[in-house]
């Protein structure tokens, strides 16, 4: 199994932030990789509520994900797990609120991604390739939480 984590601290309100982060049907409007977003389980996001994402690769190619909620606990934390191709994936999230110094109401956003392979030949394939699939990984988390901090950016008045 492998892990990847990195954070980020949001300028912006824990509250904020969740709420953008867990508007399913808006994700694509601000991951910059998400191309579409379909949310399979209706009603509120909980355990249990399953989506799919298209992202675009760095090679032009498209793949798409299923994700299924495991852990919900609203404005603090988030995991989510999805089978994804040759190797299963859970992503837990965490807001936390800066109560002190400079940063003082803003958010950090920590994401751990743990990655282990399905099959045999894919454990072999993760000894090899291991660390360059650490670096995707974590480029990835740390694209997607920049495009959350810049979804979540108050737009200064013009006048």
């Amino acid at each position: 199994m492998s892990t990847v984590a990195v954070t980020q601290t949001i300028k912006a309100p824990a509250e904020q932030v969740w709420r953008v982060f867990t508007d399913l049907p808006g994700r694509a409007g601000w991951l910059s990789t998400v191309d579409h977003v379909e949310v399979l389980t209706p009603g509120d996001l909980r355990a249990g509520s399953v989506w799919q994402e298209t992202r675009h690769m760095p090679d032009g190619a498209h793949v798409t994900e299923e994700f299924r909620v495991e852990e919900c606990e609203a404005g603090a934390r988030f995991v989510v797990r999805s089978p994804g191709i040759g190797a299963d994936y859970r992503m837990t999230y965490t807001f936390t609120r800066i109560e002190e110094g400079r940063h003082r109401g803003e958010t950090a956003v920590t994401a751990v991604q743990e990655g282990a392979p399905l099959e045999p030949r894919g454990r072999l394939l993760a000894l090899f390739l291991g660390g360059l699939a650490a670096m995707v990984s974590e480029g990835a988390l740390r694209q997607d939480l920049h495009d959350l901090a810049i979804a979540v950016r108050p737009v200064p008045a013009v006048g």
